[in-house]
């Protein structure tokens, strides 16, 4: 019984996942026709179905930038560079959604060492870390076993600083993978979807207001309390915004 549960599971993935191609051909199509609007409503379908990827995201964030949807656009095209984050083409189109914002945000340059260690951390995702974890813990086993049963003194010699380059190398990739892990655990980004949004200094509408957002800025959440969000902008602001105005990445 349950092996038919398992292939008729994997019959009905299949379909879903051919039915989906077809209705991402469709909206590419619409797409090319200048019917932004129509493929929008195709490539949501597909997001309905859980089936995600960077190609998807990124050819819906193009739709939603054709109609100046500013907020949309430059949240696919954030979802994108999330599943593809060395991808030349989604980073230049979202520089120019970004472009379309009002809000001007000086970024708080990191420096020094952290800078250095969060850039080679963020080379590779977490899975992309632990792999080549896994990978280097294969070729340590491999490198140990030939010193083992080598003859040659040369062959041992080699072996032995072999299996421990790669014994290092799989410490130091586990470490990157644990740091990333932080790194992303910490990271709560969101874009304001609101045309405009009173930032508070307080969780509550009686409160001061702190300065405004408008569309398509992008924030980190803090903190959340109710219905309010306490988010921090790239220049070091803090303040409280409505859950309602922001939509988590």
């Amino acid at each position: 019984m349950k092996k038919l549960l398992y292939i008729l599971s994997f019959l009905f993935s299949f379909a879903v996942l051919a039915q989906n191609e077809a209705i991402f051909e469709q909206a590419n199509a619409l797409y090319n026709e200048g019917k932004y609007g129509e493929a929008i409503d195709k490539y949501k379908s597909i997001l309905d179905t859980k089936n995600h990827s960077a190609e998807l995201y990124f050819n819906l964030a193009n739709a939603h930038y054709k109609l100046n949807n500013i907020a949309p656009s430059i949240y696919y095209y954030e979802k994108a560079l999330q599943l593809s984050p060395n991808d030349e083409d989604i980073k230049n189109n979202l520089a120019f959604a970004q472009n379309m914002t009002i809000d001007a945000i000086d970024v708080v340059p990191e420096a020094g060492l952290s800078k250095i260690l969060n850039n080679a951390t963020n080379s590779m995702t977490f899975d992309g870390w632990a792999k080549t974890a896994i990978a280097f813990v294969f070729c340590f086993v491999i490198l140990f076993l030939v010193y083992y049963f080598a003859y040659s003194s040369l062959r041992k010699r080699l072996a032995f600083l072999g299996s421990l380059t790669a014994l290092a190398i799989m410490c130091v990739a586990l470490l990157f993978a644990f740091h990333k892990y932080n790194l992303d655990k910490k990271d709560q980004p969101a874009i304001v979807f609101a045309k405009e949004s009173l930032v508070k200094n307080a969780p509550n509408n009686r409160s001061e207001e702190s300065f405004r957002l408008h569309e398509g800025t992008k924030v980190q959440v803090l903190d959340t309390l109710d219905n309010w969000k306490k988010i921090k902008l790239q220049d070091g602001k803090t303040g409280w915004i409505s859950a309602e105005d922001i939509k988590a990445l």
